[in-house]
This record gives C-alpha cells, structure tokens and sequence, in this order.
C-alpha cells in the first residue's frame, strides 16, 4: 500500500459567531504539516474577530483568504459561512507575497515581484521548464487594477499558467479584502507561487460561443473600463439593438443573459457588461480598449459546461484530490434565476471544490468575467493504485 503523497482536508461553516465559525473550519481541515491553508469567507463577519480567531487556531501555517460573493466547499454552495482547505504533501513547497496599494501599482511592481518569487523558489529555472509551477492569484476586486496586476505577473514569470479571482463584498460592491499574514487588507492583492511535482492543471470554462455580428469598439476609456461607442453609435444603442431590446430594457440581468466575448489566440474571453450610464456608454467587469472586435455570446448548457471542464481535467491528471475554484458572482446570478444553485452546487461538491464567489476571474495574463477558473491537483496515479 502506498503512502498519500497529497493529503487534503476541505470544510465549511455556517456559523455566524466568528469564533465559532473559525473553531468548526479548524476542525475539519487542520492538518499540523499542511503547506497551504485557505479560506473564503462571507463579508459580513467582523473581519478583526476572525483573523484573531484564525491566528489562534492556524498559528504560523501560510494562510490566505478573501471575502466573497459567496462560498463553495464540501456541501456545495453557501452564502453567510466560511470554506477553506488545506493542503499537504512534501512534493510541494511556496512561496506567498503581498502587494499592497494596488490602485497605484505600475507594470514593474508586478514584474519585479513575480521575477523575485521566481528566483528564490526556482533559481534554476529547472520547475518552470519542466510545468512544475503555477500561481494563484487573489486581489481587490473593487480596485479595476486586475489587468495591470495579472498581465504584470504573468510578464514576469515568464508565462508561468495563473489563476485567480477578485475578492467581493456581497451584492453590496464595497469594500473587498484578502487576507495574509495574519490580518486583512483593503486595497491589496496576495499572490501565492507554487511549485510541485504533484499532476495539477489550471484551467477555465465559460459556458458561452461566439455569437454573429461583430461590435466594434470605437470610442472608450479603458481606466474607467467605460465604453462610449460601438460601430460608431452610442454603446447602449448598439448593443442593444445586437441582442434585439430597447435601450430602456438594459439591466443586470438582461447583461448576466447576454454578455459579449472576445477571442484572444482562438480562446474566447468573456467581458460581461455592468451598467449603462446616462450617456448611453457602457460601463464593463473589465477594461476594453478602442478597436476591440465583440460579438454577443451564446449561451450553453452551464451545468454541461462545467462537468465537461472536470471531465477534461480528469482525462489530463486523473481524479483532483481538490479543485481551487473562482466563480464569478454573475454566474450565481444566473444559478439564482434560472433555479439551478443547488444542482451546480451538487456539481462543485463531487468535484472537491473549494472556492467563492468573485468580482472578477484571472486567467494567465487576462482578468475575465462569467468564468469559472481555477487549479485542480491530484495524487500521483503510482501512488493511487
């Protein structure tokens, strides 16, 4: 009989007092030799009175976290509730830094930060050469910084694969939090860089085609992730008559059923639409450049989609011991509409997803919306026999 070379130990909690709730997750995941801890909680804990708790009960251990847009764990999808994990094995060591003041960050910062984790943990570059390393990303999702913070990292490790999410408040959209060393942090974002001889793959899914009819961008503010016109009229205008409503009829939901996708070498990229403004510009998750080429997406089967990501994954590494998962809150918003929260749930829990609900997902060099990303990690198939 073989010895695990991966052991994992995944909880949640729905308590609402923070020491309770941080007492139950130790509980069910501490393990004294983990490497990595996270956790995803619910913005409405008193975030002081639980990173005192999580100080208390995980001690020295490397934990990050974030709040969210809701949480996914052992029993599928919850809202209110803390889910975390925490991973052992000795083929696998990290490295764990923060950025702080994200709002301000140039594309150095991200260069020189990943170029430094890099050569500390791979000065060979022997991992990096042979797919040994990947990197988790978990950042401010109210800072619109996202593209410059990913691309930047992904410059500097030399194209490294990335995944992650933007932290979340709720609905609410205020203010978001990582947390890392022991406290949380505003305005911030915590990158953590793993290498390990263990199978993994990072992956995305999107359960939405390239639509007909091309949109092109013709006037926008990409800092302000603002589109002012599309084939030369207003944006709302023409988006609007591309999907077949009235400019009136544009909301939340009608967007979370429509979004628009770009193709970026043959892969497509969802760009999901927020609001429209009084001008009749576009306001976008995502910055969008002048003379990007659109199309409305079409949309598939979600639960499909999803399950035939996780089977894609198995063929690739064989059974994940975990999944690290981030899930845009618009496809919860989808889930909500469409009752479908508790089969998808379902879907995630069989799956060992531990993730939340995000503001925003990373992938490689590119933030995305309406995308579910994330790392799956299993067991050596020798070892599983």
């Amino acid at each position: 009989m073989h010895k695990e070379r991966l052991s994992v130990r995944q909880g949640v909690s729905v308590a609402t007092s923070e020491a309770e709730a941080v007492r139950e997750l130790h509980a069910a995941i501490y393990q004294p030799d983990a490497k990595l801890t996270v956790f995803y909680c619910a913005p409405s804990y008193d975030r002081d009175r639980l990173s005192a708790a999580i100080r208390e009960h995980f001690g020295q251990q490397v934990v990050v976290g974030c709040t969210t847009a809701g949480e996914i764990g052992p029993t599928g999808y919850t809202s209110g509730g803390i889910s975390g994990a925490s991973i052992a094995a000795d083929e696998l060591s990290l490295i764990c830094r923060r950025m702080d003041r994200v709002h301000e960050a140039q594309m150095r910062d991200g260069q020189e930060l990943a170029q430094s984790m890099l050569r500390s943990i791979d000065p060979q570059g022997k991992a990096r050469d042979a797919g040994q390393l990947f990197g988790y990303l978990l950042i401010d999702g109210m800072a619109c910084k996202e593209e410059l913070v990913v691309a930047s990292l992904y410059q500097g490790l030399d194209d490294v694969q990335i995944f992650g999410g933007s932290a979340a408040d709720g609905v609410n959209f205020g203010r978001t939090y990582v947390y890392h060393d022991g406290a949380f942090h505003n305005d911030a974002c915590v990158f953590t860089l793993v290498k390990t001889t263990l199978p993994f793959m990072v992956f995305k899914t999107e359960h939405f085609v390239g639509g007909e009819g091309k949109l092109v961008v013709t006037a926008a503010d990409p800092q302000r992730r603002t589109v002012m016109e599309i084939n030369g009229e207003t944006a709302a205008r023409a988006y609007a008559q591309a999907i077949g409503v009235t400019v009136d009829k544009l909301e939340p939901a009608v967007f979370a059923g429509n979004p628009v996708v770009v193709k970026v070498g043959g892969s497509l990229y969802v760009r999901a639409l927020t609001k429209v403004n009084p001008d009749e510009s576009l306001t976008f998750a995502c910055a969008i450049d002048e003379g990007i080429v659109l199309t409305v997406a079409r949309s598939l089967d979600i639960e499909e989609n999803l399950r035939d990501a996780f089977r894609q994954v198995e063929r690739s590494i064989g059974k994940p011991k975990i999944v690290l998962g981030c899930d845009c809150i618009l496809r919860g918003l989808e889930l909500d509409q469409r009752k479908l929260r508790g089969s998808m749930g379902k879907i995630m829990a069989e799956n060992l997803v531990c993730g939340f609900g995000t503001y925003g997902e990373q992938y490689n060099a590119m933030h995305i919306n309406q995308t579910f990303t994330g790392v799956a990690i299993a067991e050596p198939a020798a070892a599983a026999e």
